[in-house]
């Protein structure tokens, strides 16, 4: 079940329209709001810390935002996605001929950023020996090219974003400890979505109004929707809300219903037998729909035309639906 926080007013966070953020009614967010509002206008490093789907980057966005380097570049960077023997020159780039394959002299990102904020998303994933001479970086602002010999002078503010635990992580070796106090000098925690029921609401409103906009149509969320939404933890935090949102809305003609996450998919198969289909009780609307579209789309050996026809719905909606069932089978989809 999602909290039971106790709603406040509308409080209003930081405006930065270009990166889309949101009212909300969570103390919790009101306060890191506050804090974020406060650490933009200084030079200090942050670390932002919480569950994966929370939103860290926006936080980091919403610093540069609003900071005096607003109208420079802000470039984020997962560490974890980068092979270990690349990073290096990934964040400080190498000179000609340093390694195998580099072919001509390289800018990292760390010279990309200067002037700007350069967002390090997922530290923890960095290796050890790395983190050493990002430390030696963030202390002096210099660096040396791989395979150069010229020191490199930047000016670039540091924001770095972890999912893990960091007291934690360096315990387990994951996060140097001294390079864990010298990003943490500002630390903000990002509240789990389950911490902040008072926003679903308002955020599953706010991915609906975007998708109206890009589609032009004007749906609308039904009243049992809102209720499960409500009803649901989220442990996929805002990013699986939004992909919630945004797949019932595909498969929705007006009224978007929301399937009940905590539903079994495999609870109890349905059964086709001289053109009747069998449905268990207990099962989920979004499954016997599903279960009736695909048997009808069979009894007519594919017709999506007359499917469609007898199903009551517009051929754009049967395609609309096949798709989406097509992309839930797809690995990664």
């Amino acid at each position: 079940m999602a909290s039971s926080e106790t709603c406040n007013d509308i409080v209003s966070p930081p405006r930065a329209s270009a990166i889309g953020f949101l009212e909300t009614r969570s103390a919790a967010m009101a306060q890191l709001y506050g804090q974020l509002n406060r650490v933009a206008k200084t030079l200090a490093t942050v670390l932002i810390t919480g569950e994966s789907g929370v939103g860290k980057e926006i936080i980091a966005k919403s610093i540069h935002a609003r900071s005096e380097r607003h109208d420079q570049v802000f470039i984020p960077v997962n560490c974890g996605a980068i092979p270990a023997g690349l990073i290096e020159a990934e964040l400080f780039g190498h000179e000609k001929g340093s390694f195998t394959g580099a072919m001509q002299q390289h800018i990292g990102y760390f010279e990309h950023a200067s002037g700007g904020t350069l967002f390090l998303d997922e530290i923890t994933e960095m290796a050890p020996e790395m983190q050493i001479k990002l430390l030696r970086v963030l202390e002096t602002g210099t660096f040396h090219r791989v395979g150069g010999s010229d020191l490199t002078r930047v000016d670039v503010r540091v924001i770095a974003a972890t999912n893990r635990d960091p007291l934690e992580a360096v315990k387990q070796g994951l996060l140097r400890e001294d390079l864990l106090y010298r990003l943490a000098v500002f630390p903000l925690r990002v509240p789990p979505l389950r911490e902040r029921a008072c926003d679903i609401e308002l955020l599953a409103r706010y991915f609906l109004d975007q998708l109206n906009t890009l589609e032009k149509t004007g749906k609308n969320f039904s009243a049992n929707a809102l209720e499960t939404m409500r009803a649901y933890a989220w442990p996929g935090n805002i990013r699986e809300l939004k992909n919630a949102v945004h797949r019932a809305f595909i498969m929705a003609d007006t009224a978007i219903e929301i399937p009940s996450p905590n539903a079994n998919p495999t609870n109890k198969r349905s059964s086709l037998a001289a053109g009747n289909l069998s449905l268990w009780i207990g099962t989920s609307l979004a499954d016997a729909q599903r279960e009736l579209i695909l048997a009808t789309l069979d009894h007519f050996n594919g017709d999506k035309q007359q499917t469609a026809q007898a199903l009551g719905v517009s051929l754009k909606t049967l395609y609309n639906r096949l798709q989406a069932y097509q992309d839930e089978t797809v690995p990664g989809a």
